[in-house]
């Protein structure tokens, strides 16, 4: 494993293994900073593998991993592998739960944290990130017995890529996130989708959600963006209100697979992709 090869390390909603040949084929050969406010599983940022770069998420406990894995990866797969040499059970998965949320409530963002996250979300139901109101973790078990949660390399990779770029990890508002964008940056928009229709309903990997009214900021982000001369890609649902928020700019409309759905009749759709530049 190569830093040329890195891959996301957890399965995440929205992650975009189906879309990331074609946002590879958008993306702008030549840039200043990328800026990525909504990183999730990280799949573009790690395909694009920038030397100077921005990224955000709100989740905490999933930035926790990326900035562990920078500080030291051997100790996340040491962690992690500890786990991986249990057979797992639904007690044992309970138990890895518990102690996981334990962590989560009293702030302790540590290596064995990031490592608990990795392996929960190889046995979790689904591959699903989904909290309750007060932020913990309640994915129920996917029955998985055994079988590594990690490829170490890929890890390693990861971890050697963020020391020796210069990578700047947030945890905040994607706002936020973008103050310092500048003429000639590139920005990759992934927010959580709008709904494919009213009776849809976000699956919240952070407690506050995601809203109609966050939408409207981001499409107002987008374009204030777009005015200081950034070249911005965002990606979300083919659904009317996306055209409605982003007039004026290319939408190209493109199929997916959807892998994460649990229900394989609703596992195709289509996706959008909205850039302010051409290439």
């Amino acid at each position: 494993m190569t830093e040329n090869t890195m891959r996301p390390f957890v399965k995440w909603a929205g992650g975009k293994k189906q879309l990331l040949d074609r946002l590879r084929e958008k993306a702008p050969r030549a840039f200043g900073t990328y800026y990525e406010p909504f990183l999730g599983g990280g799949a573009v940022f790690l395909d694009v593998r920038p030397d100077r770069a921005v990224v955000n998420d709100v989740n905490e406990q999933l930035i926790n991993v990326y900035r562990q894995l920078k500080a030291d990866a051997e100790a996340v797969i040491a962690a992690v592998s500890a786990y991986d040499a249990i057979p797992c059970s639904r007690e044992l998965y309970l138990s890895v739960r518990e102690a996981y949320n334990q962590k989560i409530a009293a702030s302790e963002l540590d290596a064995v944290c990031a490592a608990m996250l990795i392996w929960l979300n190889k046995h979790c139901f689904n591959g699903l990130y989904r909290v309750n109101s007060k932020g913990l973790f309640n994915v129920p078990y996917n029955e998985k017995k055994q079988g590594a949660s990690i490829d170490a390399c890929n890890l390693r990779a990861i971890g050697g890529y963020l020391r020796k770029a210069d990578i700047q990890i947030l945890c905040g508002d994607f706002e936020d996130a973008c103050e310092k964008v500048g003429a000639g940056d590139f920005v990759y928009l992934d927010s959580p989708y709008l709904p494919l229709n009213e009776t849809s309903y976000f699956t919240d990997y952070a407690k506050d959600g995601f809203s109609m009214e966050d939408h409207r900021r981001l499409a107002d982000l987008f374009r204030r963006l777009d005015q200081k001369g950034a070249l911005v890609m965002l990606s979300n649902h083919d659904v009317p209100p996306v055209y409605d928020l982003y007039e004026g700019f290319a939408i190209e409309a493109v199929d997916v697979k959807r892998s994460i759905n649990c229900k394989a009749g609703k596992r195709t759709g289509r996706e959008v992709i909205i850039t302010n530049f051409e290439t």
